[in-house]
């Protein structure tokens, strides 16, 4: 289902394997298991639909004007390199302790962005396993946007990091 009914949907290769897909299994293992994380990464490639992905150009516009949630599940490194601005870092790492940070609204669309859409697609897959229908990923990432000239920001500081 899109965001919104005019706003188009994108579809995306199969992830290719070596060394993004490690890093999803690595990064993803803490949700569920190393076990589970393989299986999803595995088993579960084709639950993932054309409504699952969202375009960059929808995902900016719907992020600036307020109607939807942009999380960066980058790492802090990446992040240091510019981030979206107004979008919630939260590094797939991080996710099994951060979980409550995700918007759980339905009505409240919620965006994942990661540097090629490799991990924010593998994410997705985990977090529809747990509920989260109201989830999408960014076809194309971060580093898309940066090559395009859209505007990056100094990520804020995180309390306690």
């Amino acid at each position: 289902m899109p965001l919104h009914p005019d706003l188009p949907v994108t579809t995306h290769p199969r992830p290719r394997g070596g060394l993004d897909r490690r890093r999803a299994l690595f990064g993803l293992a803490g949700l569920v298991g190393l076990a589970g994380a393989a299986g999803a990464l595995t088993g579960c490639g084709d639950s993932l639909t054309a409504a699952d992905a969202v375009s960059l150009e929808a995902a900016r516009a719907e992020h600036e004007a307020g109607r939807a949630v942009l999380i960066d599940i980058r790492e802090p490194a990446e992040h240091a390199t510019g981030v979206a601005a107004g979008a919630r870092l939260l590094p797939m790492r991080q996710l099994a302790q951060r979980l409550d940070e995700i918007p759980v609204n339905p009505d409240q669309p919620v965006l994942l962005i990661c540097n090629t859409q490799n991990r924010s697609s593998a994410t997705l897959r985990m977090l529809r396993e747990r509920g989260y229908g109201h989830v999408r990923y960014v076809n194309g990432g971060m580093s898309v946007w940066a090559r395009r000239g859209w505007p990056l920001v100094k990520p804020p500081g995180r309390p306690g990091a």
